[in-house]
Formats: C-alpha cells, sequence, structure tokens
C-alpha cells in the first residue's frame, strides 16, 4: 500500500452494511463523509491520480467517486483538470487537497498472485504449450488449492488458459498469425460497437477517460503508470454500453490480448516506449472525436489504432528472447 510521506496509513473501518458495497462506492463514501466533515476544504483540488494513491485503488472507481460527487454537485470540475470542492471559498481556487491514506478495498488472496503468475505464463506461451499444475502452483506460493484454482478459473474467462482432453489446464503457444486474427476479429467489430455506443455514453466518463490518457502521456512514462486501465476504459467498458450484446460475446473471445498489457515493462513482454505513447496518442484522438460528437470518424480511428496495435503486439514476437528466461518454476512445464 502506497501512502504520503511521513503519514500513517489508516485502515477504514465500515458497518456491514458498507463493507458489501464496491470498492468504487466505497471510495465516493469516503470522499463524501470528508466533505462532509470539513476535511476536505471548499475550493480545494481534487485529482484522481492522489484518489489512487491514498486510497489504495486503481483508476476507474476513483473516477466514479469523482464523477458521482460532481452529479450530486459537491465537487465541481476545476480549470484545467481535476475537480474543486464545492462551497464558499475564495475567488481563486484553493491548494491540492490533502488526503488521508486510508486503505479500503480489500485483497482476495487470489489477487496477490495472480500478476506474478500470469506474467510467468505470459512469457512463456510465446514459445511453447504449457501446462499449469494446480496443486504446485499452491504449494509455490504457500496458498491453498481452492486459491490456486481461483486464479486459474479468471485466467480460463479470458481465454488466457484452458484445459485440455485430458483434464490439465494449459496455455497453448500464441503465434503471430494466432494474434493477428485475434485483431482482425477487433478492428471489425469494435469500430461498429463504438459507433452503436456512441449515443449512449455519459458525456462525463468521456471526458473522465480522455483526462486520463492526457495524464498517461503528462510526463511519459512516470511511476504509477497503467496502461491496463487506459486499455479497459476504452476497449471493454466504453463498448459496454454498445446495445448489441452479440458483438460483445464475440469480442470477449479477443480479451486474452490484454493480458501482456499488464506487464509491459518485463523484459520478454515489454514494447518500446515509444509505441506505447504512440498507442496514448491514439487513444486521445478517439475520446476527442467522441466529445466531439464524430461517431464514424471516432470509429475509423479506433480501426486504425487496433491495426497499428496489431503491429505492436507482434513486436513481441521479434523482440522476445527465449534464452532471456529463467528456468520455469516448478508449477510450469512444456506439453
Amino acid at each position: 500500500m502506497t501512502g504520503f510521506p511521513g503519514a500513517a496509513t489508516q485502515i477504514l473501518a465500515m458497518p456491514d452494511s458498507i463493507e458489501k458495497q464496491s470498492v468504487q462506492e466505497r471510495a465516493y463514501l469516503l470522499l463524501k463523509a470528508m466533505i462532509g466533515d470539513g476535511r476536505l476544504m471548499p475550493g480545494q483540488k481534487l485529482l484522481e491520480a492522489q484518489i489512487v494513491k491514498a486510497f489504495g485503488i486503481s483508476r476507474s472507481p476513483a473516477r466514479y467517486a469523482l464523477k458521482a460527487l460532481c452529479d450530486e454537485s459537491l465537487v465541481k470540475e476545476a480549470q484545467g483538470r481535476g475537480y474543486e470542492v464545492v462551497g464558499s471559498a475564495a475567488a481563486k481556487p484553493g491548494p491540492k487537497a490533502v488526503i488521508e491514506p486510508t486503505a479500503i478495498a480489500s485483497v482476495a488472496r487470489w489477487e496477490t498472485i495472480y500478476g506474478q503468475v500470469e506474467r510467468e505464463i505470459c512469457s512463456r506461451m510465446l514459445f511453447a504449450d504449457i501446462r499449469i499444475v494446480e496443486d504446485r502452483l499452491a504449494a509455490q506460493f504457500g496458498v491453498s488449492r481452492t486459491v490456486a484454482h481461483d486464479v486459474l478459473s479468471r485466467m480460463h474467462s479470458v481465454g488466457l488458459i484452458a484445459k485440455d482432453r485430458f483434464g490439465r489446464w494449459v496455455a497453448r503457444r500464441v503465434t503471430p498469425d494466432q494474434t493477428h486474427h485475434l485483431y482482425e476479429l477487433r478492428w471489425l467489430l469494435e469500430p461498429e460497437a463504438l459507433r452503436q455506443a456512441a449515443g449512449h455514453v455519459p458525456p462525463g466518463y468521456l471526458a473522465a477517460a480522455r483526462d486520463s490518457v492526457r495524464d498517461a502521456l503528462d510526463g511519459f512514462p512516470r511511476e504509477g503508470f497503467d496502461m491496463e486501465t487506459v486499455e479497459t476504459d476504452l476497449h471493454v467498458t466504453l463498448l459496454s454500453y454498445c446495445p448489441n450484446g452479440e458483438i460483445l460475446q464475440a469480442l470477449a473471445r479477443t480479451r486474452m490480448l490484454f493480458a501482456p498489457t499488464r506487464h509491459l515493462f518485463d523484459p520478454v513482454l515489454q514494447i518500446p516506449l515509444n509505441l506505447i505513447a504512440d498507442a496514448l496518442r491514439e487513444h486521445l484522438e478517439i475520446y476527442e472525436l467522441l466529445l466531439q460528437q464524430k461517431p464514424a470518424t471516432a470509429a475509423a480511428a479506433l480501426a486504425a489504432h487496433l491495426k497499428h496495435a496489431d503491429a505492436r503486439w507482434l513486436e513481441r514476437f521479434a523482440g522476445a528472447g527465449e534464452a532471456s528466461l529463467a528456468a520455469p518454476p516448478p508449477y510450469l512445464s512444456r506439453l
């Protein structure tokens, strides 16, 4: 958990009814309480990245919380970026608010090991079919078989791994042809999904997502950069407003392409920084076109972005060197 230097991170005590709320709702309720009791003063500025750091959450729930507060007129959009606490403040905006570091998101046990396991699998499936042994995975991390099964089940749900005819967990080798075919499916379907979603996406969401991309480009790359959230904002959350569920179901088959996005700086899975920055600028262009109410042009820009992304993904095959891999952990073996 990260916190401000010199400040002790608090653990938020919540009634049982609040504990059952989602992380985004808990972030909203906590900020609302801080405004109500004066810990956040009128005129003070609130930034999405600041809430992410203070609460130990991702950008999506932080963005939701700020938008919900804005809808209730407890905060308003600030000049430039971010929000200001509403109230009888001076004419000029006040300083950036200081938010007490407060851990509000409990982390399931499977989440603590998921990223490491995923990175090991993703880096090796560029070279060979891989078998994952559930009981060895549990032993490696000192967790129960249930926790290990939860990890693998979640990977199965996004198409990263599967069960073979013997009932074994396997990750099939990813080839350039396979990734190209999946990207081809995306550039055929995602632009139409975007065109259909355009009339249903709240303008506040588009502005907040655009601002997140601007923030990522400001001083890129910098600590805390989260490409996974940027990708999810555009390719999952925004497209979820498409009323054609059949298109969205077909696109679910392409989700396995998202996994290596979480490991952009891994020695094997990395993509050159200039290509990542190019992708961010393409995201920004799509949001700007949607905000200008040009859905057809935005859809064309999305198709071009996905074709560029196909080429960027292939950089992994060109740059990956099997010799650079360490010995596999005991729970992984080649088929």
